[in-house]
């Protein structure tokens, strides 16, 4: 048996393939990175309990014995999901080696 069997393709296409299957991945791992998720429901609610301590009346405040829970939980949540997004933001995820995408094509076809 030969050592090296011709499979078709040049060596262009291979190129071609593993840039296109990098960009894809790339892209996959930057959609699907959970600290945008986690970091974009914190400040969506952060910004929806922030807006409900800031309208809280005078009664909701006294029952809470005198402290705005809902405004300093809002502002907490909203410092979390920015320092998530931020985090993402400086440290994005970092595509997987060419070689490991040769070897996922190579299971899947």
């Amino acid at each position: 048996m030969a050592e090296h069997e011709y499979s078709g393709y040049s060596e262009q296409d291979v190129q071609r393939e593993v840039t296109e299957l990098e960009q894809k991945s790339a892209t996959a791992a930057r959609i699907f990175d959970l600290r945008r998720i986690i970091g974009g429901l914190f400040v969506l609610y952060g910004i929806i309990v922030t807006i409900t301590g800031i309208t809280d009346s005078q009664a909701a405040i006294d029952k809470a014995q005198g402290v705005n829970i809902n405004l300093w939980t809002g502002i907490g949540m909203l410092i979390l999901g920015i320092f998530f997004l931020v985090w993402m933001k400086l440290r994005p995820v970092a595509p997987p080696p060419a070689e490991e995408l040769l070897e996922e094509q190579k299971r899947t076809e």
